[in-house]
């Protein structure tokens, strides 16, 4: 990789749209004392790199940390890759907090408690979303030994949590997110599947995930009861699987929450089983993290590795191998350059070194090559890709390993056993990439596209960011038809019932709410064979849409092997972030990227 020429990147060959730019002067670039913007995107792009890059010091002379600067400079500033929003906003200021996302133990003591509490307000104040599991807490109503009185249970504490959250901006930016995950086998569960129906107030800054164990999939398969259980694994309460299956779902068709996290899938695959049981995610549901472990993540813009010249379109694997590797290199030192906000994020982070390289812009690669999103052949393309990308990453990760030593606990690892030498712990993730994906111009993570015409509402503290998705205007073209078309999608956001394009381009151009449930599922499960964290996806559904469909959806997605599945309605929530078209009135959130008010999605 050292005889890899780097190329200048001036500010002109940086190409950056309208609404990027407005993003990265609201959210990202740096400002004086008097808060005017003071720093170019070039300029930010240069800070990251070289900060990042100072990692190189510590295992190789200052020639080859230049080196690696340019390389990580050029791959940013072309938007060939991309990394987490942190460490765009902090990587070279004094904050330095470069990880997107942490999950914090919550322990069945007041103490511990608040002391998770104030943990989530330094996080978020540096610009990181939080998970939970509330599991270990008693449930409501159960005696306390040293009070005499009884619990309030998870769910109230929980939205003291959320009040908390609500009253703290990310890095000062944006609004926070959360995670909680609750056991489906906890006496408050049904609480706690309820606590966003019927327009009940708070919990607005929390995903909703529901730890669904193979035990319960098998007994609302069989048609069973299954047990509640307190705090000390004494049975409570015997309900039907599902009915409560059946609840779950009800309230996700109302709501978009909860979503489902297959616990025991998740564990079967933690590299690092012998440290600990993972009970949690990050706020999107991409990074399976033990207590106190940070997720440090990017993506690569796939749509840049599509050959347009050839019939079709093909990926350039090549080049592609070089950006992963890169790209791991890049999020490698990311962990060792970050500035963390408590000694056990530190530990936890560095004793693991996980990283989750991604991509964006899946739909529109698959456009680029002539693959309808909704067809047996996008299934085929994604596993060629994300196997592809598995593949050279851990490749990476082992040359990393020669070269700096293995991650500190490889020797309980599940690797250890086999004798391969890592670097990192995991080093594939899907995330939503919501923002990143904005600046790169191109859809969001492996998510259809959305609309072809659509507002993001009020992501920019009441503003409205319009787009017209650029690689249906280039296919369109400039005739009197293609005119004709766009206005119509303007107003409507899709292809449906036009009579001016043919199936094929309908196909083509399929959007979120066209592809069928069913696809969705399959398409995450097609990656998630080859992530090793796990895939963030939303299945998007129509208003119209039966809360049976949904029960489909859930079962299917863990038949297939998925991590978590999460869903979400049309229309559903009561301030939706992307709307069809460009004339519909702001009124509702799409959970399309499933996450809380601006922290995964921008």
């Amino acid at each position: 990789m050292d005889s890899v020429t780097v190329r200048d990147v001036d500010e002109a060959q940086i190409h950056l749209s309208e609404n990027a730019m407005q993003v990265l002067s609201v959210r990202y670039l740096r400002r004086d004392a008097s808060g005017t913007v003071n720093e170019t995107p070039k300029q930010m792009f240069e800070r990251v790199a070289r900060a990042i890059s100072e990692a190189e010091l510590i295992f190789g002379p200052a020639s080859k940390a230049q080196l690696w600067e340019g390389r990580f400079y050029e791959m940013m500033a072309v938007l060939d890759f991309l990394p987490n929003s942190p460490t765009l906003m902090n990587a070279g200021t004094q904050r330095g907090e470069l990880s997107a996302c942490f999950v914090l133990p919550v322990e069945d003591t007041l103490e511990s408690i608040f002391q998770a509490l104030r943990n989530m307000a330094l996080i978020q104040r540096s610009g990181g979303g939080t998970g939970f599991s509330f599991s270990r807490l008693r449930a409501r109503g159960e005696p306390l030994r040293s009070t005499g009185g009884v619990s309030s249970g998870p769910v109230s504490f929980m939205k003291i949590f959320d009040s908390a959250t609500e009253n703290i901006k990310l890095g000062g930016r944006r609004r926070g997110a959360n995670m909680a995950v609750l056991r489906v086998d906890h006496p408050d569960i049904e609480a706690f599947i309820d606590s966003k129906r019927n327009g009940r107030p708070g919990l607005s800054n929390f995903n909703l995930s529901v730890a669904a164990t193979d035990a319960f999939m098998a007994a609302v398969d069989s048609g069973s009861k299954f047990a509640l259980r307190d705090s000390n694994g004494r049975v409570t309460k015997h309900l039907p699987a599902r009915e409560l299956f059946d609840r779950i779902c009800q309230a996700g068709w109302e709501t978009g929450d909860p979503g489902l996290v297959f616990i025991d899938t998740m564990n079967r695959t933690n590299p690092v089983s012998a440290d600990g049981t993972i009970e949690s995610t990050n706020p999107c549901g991409e990074v399976p993290l033990l207590p106190y472990e940070s997720c440090n993540l990017g993506s690569i813009n796939i749509t840049h590795f599509v050959d347009t010249t050839s019939a079709g379109g093909k990926l350039k694997w090549e080049r592609l191998s070089e950006i992963i590797r890169c790209a791991v290199r890049f999020l490698d030192d990311v962990i060792t350059v970050n500035r963390y906000t408590l000694p056990e994020i530190q530990h936890a982070t560095e004793e693991y070194r996980k990283i989750g390289l991604g991509i964006m812009g899946f739909a529109e690669a698959c456009i680029l090559c002539g693959i309808s999103y909704n067809s047996e052949a996008a299934l085929d393309f994604a596993e060629e890709i994300m196997r592809f990308i598995a593949n050279e990453a851990r490749e990476a990760s082992s040359a990393l390993a020669e070269e700096r030593g293995v991650f500190p606990a490889w020797d309980r690892s599940l690797f250890a056993t086999s004798g391969l030498k890592l670097r990192n712990a995991t080093q594939t993730s899907i995330a939503p990439t919501g923002t990143i994906s904005l600046i790169a111009g191109t859809s969001s993570g492996i998510e259809p596209l959305f609309a072809l015409a659509y507002r993001r509402v009020g992501v920019l503290e009441g503003q409205s960011l319009v787009e017209l998705n650029s690689v249906f205007a280039r296919y369109m073209g400039n005739n009197a038809k293609a005119g004709r078309v766009l206005d119509s999608v303007m107003h409507t956001g899709s292809l449906a019932d036009q009579n001016e394009v043919s199936q094929e381009q309908m196909q083509l151009f399929i959007t979120a709410l066209e592809v069928q449930p069913e696809q969705h599922v399959r398409m995450q499960a097609a990656f998630q064979k080859y992530v090793d964290n796990a895939v963030s996806k939303t299945v998007n559904l129509p208003s119209d849409a039966s809360v049976e469909q949904i029960t489909s959806v859930y079962t299917l997605a863990h038949k297939l092997g998925c991590k978590g599945i999460t869903i979400y309605r049309y229309g559903s929530k009561a301030d939706q972030v992307l709307q069809l078209g460009m004339e519909e009135k702001p009124c509702e959130r799409e959970y399309f990227i499933h996450c809380d008010p601006g922290a995964c999605k921008l």
